[in-house]
């Protein structure tokens, strides 16, 4: 299997058995990650030394304007697309193997968690993996401790209050916050 191969696997959604091609790739790839991040969070890094290091983990060229902030964990960073202007403050843990986009404008505050793989439920199957995407819209503010689970979708504008747990999908030009995350209200014009 190669790295395209498997990103075709992720972004079908199909539950990925473990042990499966898939599933060992992921781990072999996982060491890239690892040595990457490491790299990254070890030591100063410039900004045009962080966008290097970034294209390396993503495979996909970054955007010069964007900023982030390390350390920063990924356990795979392959399925990782970022936007122009997006900030990734400190702490950030994106598990992307399902998919991440960051659109346009996005702003990432302090130990945000993006999470893109669950579980099998039972014993027998709890090492198999059901990737589903994150996207996050243009101008999204995800505030500091916000963890956004598998699937969800966040419209275009959207705030995320610090320390939310979204667990569905956020409407555009909305506020939510809470455990899981609700709408408070729209965002002020």
């Amino acid at each position: 299997m190669n790295l395209k191969e498997f990103i075709d696997v992720m972004d079908s959604g199909q539950t990925v058995k473990a042990n499966s091609e898939a599933h060992l790739f992921m781990h072999a790839a996982s060491q890239e990650a690892l040595r990457l991040t490491t790299e990254l969070n070890c030591r100063y890094h410039t900004p045009e030394e962080i966008l290097k290091i970034m294209t390396q983990l993503t495979g996909r060229s970054v955007d010069p304007s964007f900023r982030l902030f390390p350390p920063f964990y990924t356990d795979c960073g392959k399925n990782i697309r970022i936007g122009k202007n997006v900030f990734v403050n400190a702490c950030c843990c994106f598990q992307d193997q399902g998919g991440i986009s960051l659109a346009d404008g996005v702003l990432v505050g302090h130990r945000v968690t993006l999470a893109t793989l669950n579980h099998g439920e039972t014993a027998e199957n709890r090492g198999d993996l059901t990737p589903a995407p994150i996207v996050i819209g243009r101008n999204v503010w995800l505030g500091a401790n916000v963890t956004v689970v598998p699937g969800v979708t966040i419209g275009d504008g959207a705030i995320v209050a610090a320390g939310a747990v979204v667990t569905r999908d956020v409407p555009s030009m909305t506020v939510v916050g809470g455990v899981p995350a609700r709408k408070i209200r729209d965002v002020r014009a």
